[in-house]
């Protein structure tokens, strides 16, 4: 195997792996990973719209979130309200629910960054990351990423 093969299943595992014990917590609280995301995003930035939000998704970046949220908005997460300044404009916001199970994303999330923590102790952090914003970079999922981090120095 090239190493260029083994980094690709490297980095294919480690994300699916990641995904996979996101997934196992997140569980009980009857979400999905990439319902957690849209949760989180508009705790931190709400009121957001549809297009807003689809511009800030890493997991399904390039696509019409408008299934994700139905679903959440179903599930009594996420509101979806006409904004006041313009009638043809709709937000979306958290419930009291939603904004209770963001709060318990951001702990499930903390432990997961925490177990990625001890991993990466004793490694090159910066090189790492350095590298893994090259592979992204001017596609769509790095976009996505750049848009919620904000540009990167």
């Amino acid at each position: 195997m090239r190493p260029a093969e083994e980094l690709r299943y490297l980095v294919l595992a480690a994300q699916r792996e990641g995904n996979r014990r996101l997934a196992q917590s997140l569980r009980p609280l009857g979400i999905t990973p990439s319902q957690a995301e849209v949760l989180r995003l508009l705790q931190d930035r709400q009121p957001l719209s549809l297009s807003g939000l689809g511009e800030l998704l890493v997991c399904e970046s390039g696509v019409n979130p408008s299934r994700l949220v139905d679903r959440l908005v179903a599930a009594e997460l996420v509101r979806r309200e006409i904004a006041q300044h313009d009638r043809r404009h709709v937000e979306l916001s958290l419930t009291d629910e939603g904004r209770r199970i963001a709060r318990q994303v951001g702990h499930i999330e903390s432990e997961l960054y925490a177990a990625i923590d001890a991993a990466l102790a004793g490694h090159q952090l910066e090189q790492i990351t350095g590298f893994l914003w090259n592979l992204v970079a001017d596609q769509p999922a790095g976009e996505a990423l750049q848009r919620r981090m904000g540009e990167r120095s």
